[in-house]
């Protein structure tokens, strides 16, 4: 095998890595949330991660010509809506309900992400996709309800409040519609500079919009707590996980990343367990109930079979 052909094969396995490192911040956002606004939240961490990728934008300058007016569009929606206003709307939703409700909404997302890869890419779906597909969004529902029927640890009932759903909701509708764009951009701008421009014009939307509704912190109120979280959500969970991402969307099909995605629901249910306080719930083994294990399973061999199905239908591409 080939590297170009393992690569292809690990793709897919990249983009859930990734994935799975963007629920590691939930412990911190929570805090961050109980003193700052949503806003300046996710300003802060684009500062942190811009400061990272102006200098691999500007090794990669070059690239910049390469890029169409139509992925100039797509990249400045990856920035605006993907990057800055989903972030936003993600984080205000940990005010109105608890941030697994959040997270479980988050699974409307591939359904999204596959309809736009069919009608914006073209993609065509493998005879074995749909099939391991739903096995993937059974396995991320069973490993958020094991008792298939919908409460949260602790025994909280999930009656979340509307207009925390619709803010989750729109964040999963960005998420999505940002999958297939940012695989738009990589055919022709390299994985570098997709992910430096993304933070960069998140960051300057939100610079724009914290301005426009003022909710700069006064002085004083950020803790040196405060930004210590703020750099590890964005080092983890932001411009490190985004570059890795990025590398493995160039591999996979849209369709195919968007259910390895699910990786974030998955390590999210993880994260809460252990870290967040108050979800542990008795009749668990090691901090997991019978049937999310099952369900981590289940979800682990559908995205190594997808990942099988990723390979074949690029290697029949490349052939055509």
């Amino acid at each position: 095998m080939t590297p170009r052909r393992s690569i292809v094969l690990f793709g897919p396995a990249l983009v859930f890595i990734a994935a799975a490192l963007w629920a590691t911040d939930a412990p911190f956002r929570t805090h961050l949330t109980q003193g700052l606004s949503s806003n300046f939240i996710v300003l802060g961490e684009h500062v942190i991660s811009a400061l990272i990728a102006i200098p691999i934008l500007l090794f990669n300058w070059g690239n910049l010509k390469n890029i169409s007016a139509r992925e100039w569009f797509a990249i400045l929606f990856i920035g605006v809506c993907g990057s800055a206003l989903a972030a936003v709307a993600f984080t205000e939703s940990f005010h109105y309900v608890n941030p697994s409700v959040s997270i479980v909404l988050q699974k409307i997302q591939p359904l999204i992400a596959i309809a736009l890869a069919w009608w914006m890419l073209g993609e065509r779906m493998h005879k074995n996709f749909w099939m391991w597909a739903v096995v993937a969004l059974g396995a991320a529902y069973l490993v958020s309800f094991p008792n298939l029927v919908p409460q949260l640890y602790a025994g909280e009932v999930f009656n979340p409040n509307l207009i925390g759903s619709l803010l989750a909701l729109t964040a999963a509708a960005l998420w999505g519609a940002s999958t297939v764009f940012g695989k738009y951009v990589l055919r022709t701008a390299a994985f570098q500079t997709l992910t430096s421009l993304r933070f960069i014009v998140g960051l300057i939307f939100l610079i724009v919009l914290n301005a426009a509704q003022g909710t700069f912190p006064a002085p004083g109120v950020i803790t040196g707590t405060d930004i210590l979280f703020l750099f590890i959500v964005a080092l983890t969970s932001g411009v490190f996980s985004l570059f890795l991402y990025y590398y493995g969307l160039q591999f996979t099909k849209a369709s195919i990343a968007t259910i390895a995605e699910l990786g974030f629901p998955l390590a999210a249910v993880f994260v809460n367990a252990y870290f967040i306080p108050g979800n542990q719930a008795a009749g668990t083994y090691f901090g997991l109930y019978i049937g999310q294990w099952l369900g981590t399973i289940l979800l682990l061999v559908a995205m190594l079979m997808l990942s099988r199905v990723n390979r074949e239908v690029l290697t029949e591409e490349t052939r055509s």
